[in-house]
């Protein structure tokens, strides 16, 4: 008996992880994804890619040596400031961490030019999926096109029209909300600012607020302005003026240090503010026949370094239950929930955001970063940030 051929919603680094396993193991699946390219925006910066999840997922899909290729030097150092610009914590990059520093949009050209021409789909953004009979599902797009999937992944974020079908929880505010910035040629133009970052990330906190900055390959400062602000906050304010953006993000941020706030004023790019949401810490659904949840879709967080790695690892260890059980794609679905249910709740447990923004921090933050030579939240990735 032989696999279905599986259609995948979204090409994110999990839905083409999946899409490259199956591929190795010659099942054909398609993947649609709503931007019009692969060049169509920007990919997010810096990911920290770990031995447990995100490595293994690369290994399964034979893409481990590249990968390596494009891993950056001298990144897996961490600083922690106060909002006076001094240097609280400083870990060098010694040579010697597990977690390699990648840009994530040459991660996912990687695993995109990793697939057969013509998997993926650009420019088909779903706008619902309707549960047929036989395990099918039909899929429909903005265009008025539809698709019938005999196995249908949801692999489409935050926000996942595949979703619906299996569960009826949707993402709450997290009470975070997130502008991010860009300052180019740092080292260059924002001397100070660059020196403050140092080689890797940056993390300048207080109660309540703090600035995440880091240095992509380029020589870049990609950053983020992190304020615990209700849902309302800015409401009623035009988000495309910059000029009025900055400003009101600026004003929470008086009397911190000039160096710092330089990430935000200084920036070449507007300022994009994002609300940061989360699904329930176990969120589960009873098993339907021929459709499933990875990533985002399945086990949405605030960002606390894993979110990426996750989505990787739920893509691979699909892709291979669908190819360890051909035929019997309900037992490939089951095989593959049940360990990504587990493993997804396990990497939820821990409160980052009231670790690093909470009322003792920085101090808080500092004391998990050292408690075990930089936990999960030290290496928090804010590029795994969720548009609201």
């Amino acid at each position: 008996m032989t696999s279905p051929e599986v259609t995948v919603i979204g090409a994110g680094l999990g839905g083409l992880a999946l899409a490259r396993v199956l591929h190795i193991h010659g099942i054909p699946a398609t993947v649609y994804e709503a931007e019009a390219s692969a060049t169509a925006r920007t990919q997010g910066g810096m990911l920290d890619i770990h031995p447990w999840n995100g490595r293994r997922a690369l290994a399964a899909a034979g893409l481990i040596e590249a990968f390596r290729g494009l891993a950056l030097e001298g990144r897996e150092s961490y600083r922690v400031l106060d909002r006076t610009g001094s240097v609280l914590l400083d870990l060098p990059d010694d040579g010697t961490g597990s977690r390699p520093e990648v840009q994530r949009g040459q991660l996912r050209r990687l695993l995109l030019d990793s697939l057969p021409d013509g998997t993926v789909r650009w420019g088909h953004k779903v706008t619902g999926v309707r549960a047929l009979d036989g395990g099918r599902h039909e899929v429909r797009f903005t265009d008025g096109g539809t698709v019938i999937a005999s196995l249908l992944i949801g692999a489409d974020g935050a926000w996942s029209r595949v979703r619906p079908v299996l569960s009826d929880a949707t993402p709450t505010y997290a009470g975070v909300v997130s502008v991010e910035t860009f300052l180019s040629d740092a080292a260059t133009r924002h001397p100070a600012t660059a020196a403050a970052v140092g080689a890797g990330s940056l993390f300048a906190l207080a109660p309540g607020m703090g600035f995440l900055a880091m240095r992509e390959a380029d020589g870049n400062l990609h950053s983020y302005a992190q304020l615990v602000k209700p849902l309302d906050w800015l409401a009623g304010t035009d988000l495309t003026d910059a000029a009025t953006v900055t400003a009101r993000v600026l004003a929470e941020f008086d009397g911190w240090a000039q160096h710092l706030t330089a990430l935000l004023t200084d920036s070449d790019t507007a300022p994009v503010l994002r609300r940061l949401y989360t699904l329930p810490v176990r969120h589960r659904w009873s098993p339907r026949p021929g459709v499933t949840l990875l990533g985002d879709a399945a086990h949405l967080t605030p960002p606390n370094g894993e979110g990426a790695n996750l989505a990787m690892l739920d893509g691979a260890e699909l892709g291979q239950a669908i190819a360890r059980h051909a035929g019997d794609t309900e037992k490939a679905l089951a095989e593959y929930e049940q360990a990504m249910f587990g493993r997804a709740a396990e990497a939820a447990g821990e409160d980052v955001y009231g670790i690093m923004l909470g009322e003792n921090a920085p101090h808080s933050w500092i004391a998990m970063m050292t408690e075990d030579d930089i936990t999960a939240g030290g290496r928090m990735a804010a590029e795994d940030e969720q548009p609201s």
